[in-house]
């Protein structure tokens, strides 16, 4: 990565970050203020991302010159209104007792100018006011929050922090070297920099086009503005970061104090799948952020009539959501029926309450009924808004999709091969059973044979196969083991159990959490059941599956933060269940953050120690630590194709081959990229390239449906994994 690409990587961060201060809410009661700005931050910089690559890709204009053009601007933007909302903060002079205007700050911000919908502070004179620290006090806020916390508030900071850091290190240090990306991530990022817009490509490898791309439309911007992949693993680990501030602002939301918001953010930043994700190219972490930002927004509205702002912050959430995982829509959707249903409630009592002088009886009875009318027609045109925002985000990407396929969801290969296919009640309990198993998975084999058995047991019971294709991704066998810290597979049984006991307390026995927020803990745990209910029946079961649930886990361990702080503070007249109950809980804590730093540590394909370290391994072979015998055999072949001078490569590859190496190796000495065309296509509109029209071609994986593809009188090598074919004289 040149000076130059490093330089302009600062310019998003440095938009976000203004954006923060732009965006702080100026709400008398708002929660956590601060974490509400980043929320609101990331996802007007989200939004703003998706729609810049949608706008330049129809203009065929994505390159390097375009982006960062689009940044300036972006960045110009976000400090004119850091500055003004700056402005607006300042304290009015002593002599003035009339209240100020709402400033513009406060309508980007989201907060409205009616006290019915979000109260707005203002200063209106000598009195006092309760208002959130300025940011420029925010150090000093944060000194004496240090000042006064216990040894234990302070260990949980220090282990917290030590683990972030730590995995910004390794982002920083590893290349990106994820399965997936090697095959469909990575490599659409390169075929949109090649071509230069969004238009899809022929291709073997179906999830290239069909996967929903709002993540690697984050990764476009860094390929653009760096001019590399160096960046890349930097946006799931900002997406961590998200999860673990907006998790914690939702337990302060729901009731919870210090202590419990950094046992959430501490019981989630030593979940395994979260460390290990935060420095990957995977995009499960990204979707997991979108979904707790959507969630922060709608318990901000349990108790107050929600603003234009929240309205569009919802709206981006949700599209934010469906254009990087349709599966994290399964949690958005009971979240948004939350919303709306706590949106009719505040409506029916600002009805019940409105009282209006009348000269009879009779007409004051009928002044005091309900009037929900205006405010149904309120949450409904809300609703309509947050779908329309929605389709604004997702929408470019659906058309396309439907117009190649027919279908918004893509392919009948992509419908049926992810969604569940039986949805009895029986099936879906096998399904339930199996992907719990995964989750809770631990090194103790003979507990998960038990375990295996019983469930596979119990399905022949009742009447279903626990290997049915139908309800089993793919080929793929139950039971298989994912205790291991693998970023695909690994389990989260601590983090796990915690949260689904404190979802049950929240459910049945809320008051034992905070007897002031039954209700709205009530509602939450609610939504998080829901969510995995929905997506034990929707999705079926695969051995990576608890990456695919992590959306659900980070929306639970809010649950388990307040139940264990619950827990910690709860004064027990026997004193020793008190003391036994306190050190079984700080063990499993002591348990979770060993985990966390093993995950860290010996996690793969990026760890800190032992073998394939990113401190001792080389950039080449850090790439391919999840199949290292194929690191030699790729520079192998691209070298016989780059001393061929050839220029138009055919690509010859199956579904789940690595493609990405290719775009690397095989790049022109000035920096662009390579001429590869594919010799195969999954897109019935889309014909492959003619094998004669190419000057070199690069096989993966099978040689048999190579040689089928290379011209008569080429010559063709092969080894293992990787061949390449040349026509006579090269």
């Amino acid at each position: 990565m040149s000076a130059a690409g490093s330089l302009l990587a600062v310019i998003p961060v440095a938009s976000v970050l203004l954006l923060t201060v732009a965006l702080r809410s100026r709400a008398v009661d708002a929660v956590a203020p601060l974490r509400l700005a980043v929320a609101r931050s990331a996802l007007l910089t989200g939004v703003y991302a998706v729609l810049v690559v949608e706008l330049l890709g129809a203009m065929h204009a994505l390159n390097r010159p375009a982006f960062v053009t689009a940044w300036l601007l972006f960045l110009v933007t976000a400090a004119t209104a850091a500055g003004l909302r700056r402005r607006s903060n300042r304290p009015a002079p002593p002599s003035v007792a009339t209240p100020q205007p709402v400033a513009v700050g406060a309508v980007m911000s989201g907060d409205s100018p009616d006290p019915a919908v979000e109260p707005i502070a203002t200063n209106s004179g000598p009195a006092p006011t309760r208002t959130s620290p300025a940011p420029s006090g925010l150090l000093s806020v944060a000194v004496d929050a240090w000042r006064t916390a216990g040894r234990g508030e302070r260990l949980l900071v220090g282990t917290i922090a030590g683990l972030v850091l730590l995995e910004l290190l390794v982002a920083l240090l590893a290349e990106p070297n994820n399965f997936d990306s090697q095959t469909y991530h990575l490599p659409k990022v390169e075929h949109w920099v090649a071509q230069g817009d969004l238009d899809f490509w022929p291709t073997a490898i179906h999830r290239q086009v069909t996967i929903p791309p709002g993540a690697e439309y984050l990764l476009l911007h860094l390929r653009l503005l760096t001019g590399g992949d160096q960046l890349h693993n930097l946006v799931q680990w900002a997406a961590g970061v998200l999860c673990l501030l907006v998790a914690a602002r939702i337990t302060a939301q729901l009731g919870g104090g210090r202590r419990a918001q950094l046992l959430t953010a501490f019981v989630l930043a030593t979940t395994p799948m979260v460390v290990l994700q935060a420095t990957s190219t995977q995009t499960d972490l990204v979707c997991a952020a979108w979904v707790t930002c959507a969630a922060t927004l709608v318990l901000d509205g349990l108790r107050r009539r929600t603003g234009w702002g929240t309205l569009l912050g919802l709206g981006a959430a949700t599209g934010l959501t469906a254009v990087t995982k349709t599966s994290g829509l399964i949690a958005v959707g009971p979240l948004l029926v939350l919303w709306g249903l706590a949106q009719l409630r505040l409506t029916l009592a600002a009805g019940a309450a409105t009282t209006v002088p009348a000269a009879s009886a009779a007409t004051t009875d009928a002044a005091r009924r309900p009037r929900p009318v205006g405010g149904v027609a309120r949450t409904v045109g809300g609703s309509v808004l947050i779908l329309l925002v929605a389709a604004v985000v997702v929408g470019p990407f659906l058309a396309r999709v439907t117009a190649e396929f027919g279908h918004p969801l893509g392919p009948p290969r992509l419908r049926e091969s992810i969604p569940m296919e039986r949805h009895d009640p029986q099936s879906i309990l096998v399904n339930a059973l199996r992907i719990g198993h995964t989750a809770f998975d631990t090194p103790l084999a003979p507990l998960r044979r038990a375990g295996a058995e019983v469930i596979i047991d119990g399905a022949g019971v009742i009447g279903v196969d626990p290997q049915d294709r139908a309800i089993t991704f793919g080929r793929e066998i139950f039971p298989e083991p994912a205790w291991y810290p693998d970023e695909d597979r690994v389990a989260f049984p601590l983090t796990g159990a915690l949260a689904l006991i404190g979802a049950v307390v929240a459910l049945a026995r809320p008051r034992r959490i905070d007897p002031e927020q039954s209700g709205p803990l009530r509602a939450y745990a609610v939504v998080v059941l829901a969510a995995v209910l929905l997506h034990t029946s929707m999705i079926k079961w695969q051995p990576w599956g608890n990456r695919l649930i992590l959306y659900a886990v980070v929306l639970a361990v809010p649950l388990a933060g307040l139940w264990v702080d619950a827990l910690l503070r709860r004064r027990r007249a026997n004193s020793a269940r008190r003391s036994v109950a306190t050190a079984v809980t700080v063990t499993v804590l002591a348990t979770s953050a060993l985990a966390g730093v093993l995950a860290l540590s010996y996690g793969f394909p990026r760890r800190l120690v032992g073998s394939g370290s990113v401190f001792t391994t080389s950039d080449w072979d850090t790439r391919f630590l999840r199949r290292p015998q194929w690191a030699d055999e790729f520079r192998w072949a691209a070298e016989a194709v780059r001393d061929s001078d050839a220029r138009r490569i055919g690509l010859v590859q199956q579904n789940d081959n690595w493609e990405y190496p290719w775009w690397l190796l095989l790049r022109q000495p000035d920096g662009s990229s390579p001429d590869l065309v594919a010799l195969q296509s999954v897109l019935p509109e889309r014909p492959p390239a003619d094998p004669s029209s190419v000057d070199a071609i690069v096989c993966t994986g099978s040689r048999p449906a190579c040689t089928k593809l290379v011209p008569a009188g080429w010559r063709l090598e092969f080894r293992g994994y990787v061949g390449y074919a040349l026509p006579p004289g090269r």
